[in-house]
């Protein structure tokens, strides 16, 4: 409603261009003052009324000839509204048939070339027909009066109050509209011009507009016109409800910007740095990242949202921890590799003593990345026992290749979150520990450390393993996704080297994208040397002394070896060293008197009596007691089996904590000893009228597997027969019913557990000897192998000729006079 605005127009003449004339003064025109035919002038977006005045400018050169023509003639035109207001050039059947005839009270030329006029609308007519169309529309009309109502009517006057309400009611509603069409709307008294003059200022369509016009009876047209501006106020008071609710939001926003403002000063007062300035250097920061388009994109959104939150609600801080952490991570960063493979070898020897294998093989693995420069490769896992410098190895190959070193300590991790992070919508939610190390490297190639993947655990939280075959598998890391990060994450160029101590548990899958690398123990004189070379000197400067102040012997340190320590690895043999040290470190701080020459006596002195007994492994003149050896994690020991009879009927009992696979090798060794007693000279009653007994020691510790079979066969040999078994021999390897040798594993590991030992010679299967050709020579010195195909041979090697010197109070011999 009341939507025309007055136009301002500047004229030499500066006189009131626009005036409310009054309708009831000759407000229209009688017939017989117009002429025969009348100018036509086409109007869009707008209706011309009777006693309306309202400026209109002229475009057209038809428009323009025309209106200069009336100007200087009678000043009188029709005016009809275009039913397309897009009509450039309309024609006569773009043209409504009723308009309204119109004087032009003022005509100006403005500078841009349009021609303004000032209209005053006089009297409603149709047009009959059109007689000219250039150059310009004129055409035969046929006035329409108003018809005679009654104005002091009731309706009338219920009518004239209702349409002054509501338009009363749309000035209210609407602030646009100027006080003064209050005024206006007051002092006018005429129905006719009151209807004329709220329709013109109507909101609505041109259509509806032409509709009040082309409606004749005065009754009906207020009528029109009254629901037109029902409509209109029901709008309007919709949009003030809108707007006062949005006001009401405005204005508590405009507080909290108020507010903020001042806090903003005052932080600047105190060199603060505020929500926006930090978000601003975020923003800077992120324009230095080498980071992909996708990445870049998304964060952003993640920028613009956190703009979006305040900085006083929980979300904030979990947002702005979020886009940190990505601004954090080395996204394409990577630090230059130096493939120097001579350099390399130098550093491999001078940390780590012996492992000749394992470093040829990581030598091949950096040779063929520097020949490549591509990480597409398998994963190099160091497997062995602890102690041997699998982890260090992997620290080594960060210094050779001069690359940022990362550990990460698998065990006993059971929640996939740990590896691939949590989702953000959890309470507390974090990245996984390889993105975490990744961001603590600040490279995207650093050498990754996987410690102890062979002690993943899994439950109801997840399976890890599962989710280290991504992490692992050449083909998928370059995408590799965490649940927090949200984004793809390349780690095809990250170096991983894992470590295990055992290699059944681990996930069969994970295990296939891995190189096994066996990292196997020392021999005594590679452990000498490394306690010379690294050991003593890491202790003495680990406790604040000088190589001046402290000399250990070689003799002591084999000592060490020999009697307190009983490892493949040198970690225990490490502590012993510390507690030596330890030991003049407080002698020093005590300033009492030393020796600072420490050798086996002083050995013996600080540490007590000897741990491990070296007799203990030379055997025994006692029959049925065979040493064997065996694997275990921490690598290779040897073990004794023990046999003894009582008479009885013949029960079997079995001893040790042993594990299943065991006893089933103690059965059947014991089934082939019954099936070739013949051979063996064993009298068959034996089985029936003595009770055996077989003990493996050490109680306490569990024992499995399958290459004791030839050690059990052995012991109850040795017993049936009463003849003892050769001193310093030792034994491994699988038995079958038939009486066949198997071969076993870990050769290496209980080849160094025998050296240890004190065992001269070894029964291995012969099949076990393509494993004893790739171990060094150096490790064999001083041993004696014999390889054997059946249980025959291994009786021939291991059982003395002579029997025992008689022990017992009944001899087998009883067993046939009883008979």
């Amino acid at each position: 409603m009341f939507k025309t605005k007055p136009i301002q127009l500047v004229q030499e003449d500066s006189e009131d261009l626009i005036q409310l004339i009054n309708p009831e003064q000759d407000s229209d025109l009688k017939p017989e003052d117009l002429p025969g035919e009348l100018s036509i002038l086409p109007i869009k977006n707008t209706v011309l009324f009777p006693g309306v005045v309202i400026p209109i400018t002229v475009g057209r050169q038809k428009s323009i000839k025309l209106v200069k023509k009336a100007y200087q003639g009678n000043r009188i035109i029709g005016v009809v509204a275009q039913k397309n207001p897009g009509a450039e050039e309309p024609t006569v059947e773009d043209l409504y048939k009723t308009g309204t005839v119109a004087r032009i009270i003022k005509m100006l030329v403005l500078p841009d070339g349009n021609t303004t006029i000032i209209i005053q609308g006089k009297n409603r007519f149709a047009i009959k027909e059109f007689v000219q169309e250039e150059p310009f529309l004129t055409a035969r009309i046929e006035l329409q009066p108003e018809p005679m109502i009654n104005a002091n009517g009731k309706e009338a006057k219920a009518l004239v109050q209702s349409l002054k309400d509501a338009a009363t009611k749309i000035l209210k509603l609407n602030p646009e509209i100027p006080l003064e069409a209050q005024v206006a709307l007051d002092n006018i008294s005429s129905m006719s011009f009151l209807v004329n003059f709220l329709s013109s200022n109507l909101n609505v369509e041109v259509a509806d507009k032409q509709k009040i016009l082309e409606t004749q009876n005065l009754i009906d047209r207020s009528t029109l016109l009254l629901q037109y501006m029902l409509k209109d106020i029901q709008m309007l008071e919709i949009k003030h409800e809108i707007q006062r609710k949005v006001h009401t939001d405005i204005d508590q926003q405009q507080r909290d910007y108020f507010l903020r403002q001042q806090i903003k000063v005052l932080q600047d007062e105190l060199g603060y740095d505020g929500p926006d300035k930090e978000i601003e250097k975020l923003r800077k920061r992120a324009e230095g990242k080498k980071w992909p388009k996708a990445v870049a994109a998304h964060f952003g959104k993640e920028l613009d949202k956190l703009l979006r939150i305040n900085p006083m609600a929980a979300e904030y801080p979990v947002a702005m921890n979020y886009v940190e952490f990505m601004l954090d991570l080395p996204w394409a960063e990577y630090t230059v590799d130096d493939f120097d493979l001579k350099r390399a070898k130098k550093i491999l020897d001078h940390d780590h003593f012996g492992l000749t294998k394992v470093k040829t093989r990581i030598l091949e693995y950096l040779a063929v990345l520097k020949l490549k420069n591509d990480m597409k490769g398998p994963i190099l896992c160091l497997y062995g026992p602890p102690g041997v410098g699998k982890t260090s190895l992997g620290r080594s190959i960060a210094k050779a290749l001069q690359r940022k070193y990362v550990r990460m300590s698998l065990g006993g991790v059971h929640d996939e979150a740990e590896i691939r992070g949590h989702r953000k919508t959890y309470v507390g939610a974090m990245p996984g520990k390889i993105l975490q190390n990744i961001k603590k490297s600040q490279s995207s190639n650093p050498v990754f450390i996987l410690d102890e993947i062979d002690k993943i655990k899994s439950d109801f939280r997840g399976d890890p393993s599962s989710a280290m075959l991504e992490v692992l598998d050449p083909e998928q890391n370059n995408a590799f996704g965490d649940n927090y990060l949200e984004v793809d994450y390349d780690l095809s160029k990250v170096l991983f080297v894992a470590t295990a101590n055992s290699l059944d548990t681990i996930h069969p899958a994970l295990r296939d994208r891995m190189e096994i690398i066996e990292v196997t123990g020392y021999t005594l004189e590679e452990k000498v040397e490394i306690a010379v070379k690294h050991l003593v000197p890491k202790q003495l400067k680990e406790h604040g002394l000088k190589a001046s102040q402290v000399k250990i012997t070689k003799g002591a340190i084999a000592k060490l070896i020999n009697s307190y320590t009983r490892e493949s690895g040198v970690r225990s043999l490490e502590r012993k060293i510390g507690t030596l040290v330890r030991n003049i470190a407080k002698s020093i701080a005590l300033e009492e008197p030393f020796d600072k020459l420490v050798t086996e006596e002083t050995v013996r002195k600080v540490l007590g009596a000897e741990v491990f007994d070296e007799e203990l492994y030379q055997g025994n003149e006692i029959a049925g007691v065979v040493t064997g050896l065996a694997w275990t994690q921490v690598g290779g020991e040897i073990l004794f089996v023990e046999s003894s009879l009582s008479r009885g009927k013949g029960a079997l009992t079995i001893s040790g904590q042993l594990g299943d696979v065991m006893k089933e090798s103690a059965m059947a060794a014991l089934s082939y000893l019954k099936s070739n007693s013949d051979v063996l000279g064993i009298d068959y009653r034996v089985f029936q009228q003595y009770d055996l007994h077989i003990h493996v020691p050490a109680g306490a510790v569990p024992k499995d597997g399958p290459s004791a079979g030839i050690t059990m066969f052995t012991s109850l040999a040795s017993i049936y027969t009463q003849r003892k078994v050769k001193a310093n021999l030792a034994m491994t390897g699988e038995i079958t019913l038939r009486g066949k040798v198997l071969p076993v594993g870990g050769i290496k590991e209980k080849i160094l557990a025998a050296k240890r030992s004190g065992i001269k010679e070894i029964i291995l299967s012969a099949k076990n000897k393509r494993d004893i050709d790739e171990i060094e020579k150096h490790y064999l010195k001083g041993l004696i192998f014999h390889y054997v195909d059946s249980v025959d041979e291994v009786l021939k090697v291991a059982l003395m000729k002579d029997k025992v010197k008689q022990q017992m109070k009944f001899t087998f011999s009883e067993i046939k006079a009883s008979a």
